[in-house]
């Protein structure tokens, strides 16, 4: 029986995943409105952005929430291609979780990228110092998280990759979690990688739990331990699967 059950698989004749969701709608008006907020009063950006500094020096804790609602005014694809994933991505998960649940995995996601930003920027490596200060905005963190989901429910839908090469969805998450995981420690990245990891675990994280609380989360680093405890044990003793002839030859 697998894990996530995709539901029936829909159709459409036209582009995207068919008509807007409620969450998803209000979730793109409300980035827009602050897209145009922040072109006319681009300083609030200081007050509203993530920065790791103000939250824990001056408690300005909203930032952990706020951040995700705002985009870089001076880039509008940072928007456009934020907006596009939440609405491609986000139509369906809702219409199959309901409004009020989506809304609560969209915002948990979104605050779970801005705590491991904040994270990152405690790390005592030089890569990581600048975070400390620097204002991270933008709702990939969440976006992150609604991938996470499709590619659970959608293991083999393909996504395009840069709108040309389609691959499955499983492995679309694997390669940009990949990519974030990598960017997290690169010195003089303008992209909050840190952030857009931490969706995509946050987002496992709380589905885990939601199938069978804090015990399934237990129940899963416990496997993977005892998995990685394993083959360190195999290498360790260099065992080999096969008939005698491998026993023999690789006792010493």
């Amino acid at each position: 029986m697998p894990r996530y059950a995709p539901p029936r698989q829909m159709s459409y004749s036209s582009f995207g995943p068919g008509p807007i969701t409620p969450a998803v709608k209000w979730i793109l008006i409300a980035n827009v409105t602050m897209f145009v907020i922040t072109l006319i009063l681009p300083g609030i950006i200081g007050y509203l952005g993530l920065i790791p500094e103000a939250v824990l020096r001056h408690g300005w804790v909203w930032q952990l929430g706020t951040y995700m609602f705002l985009h870089d005014p001076n880039n509008i694809t940072h928007i456009l291609f934020n907006m596009l994933g939440v609405w491609m991505f986000g139509v369906e998960l809702e219409r199959i979780w309901g409004t009020r649940f989506f809304a609560r995995y969209y915002g948990i996601t979104g605050v779970g990228g801005g705590l491991t930003m904040l994270l990152v920027s405690l790390l005592p490596f030089a890569s990581t110092h600048a975070a400390y200060t620097s204002v991270t905005i933008g709702a990939s963190g969440a976006l992150f998280g609604l991938l996470l989901a499709f590619a659970l429910y959608y293991p083999d839908r393909p996504i395009l990759i840069m709108l040309l090469i389609p691959v499955p969805a499983r492995v679309f998450v694997m390669i940009f979690g990949a990519i974030a995981l990598l960017n997290s420690f690169r010195p003089g990245r303008g992209i909050a990688d840190a952030a857009h990891l931490g969706g995509l675990v946050v987002g496992y994280l709380y589905l885990q739990s939601r199938r069978g609380g804090l015990g399934a989360i237990t129940a899963e680093f416990k496997y993977r331990y005892t998995k990685w405890k394993m083959n360190r044990l195999r290498r360790k003793f260099d065992v080999y699967s096969g008939g005698r002839s491998d026993w023999d030859r690789n006792v010493h």
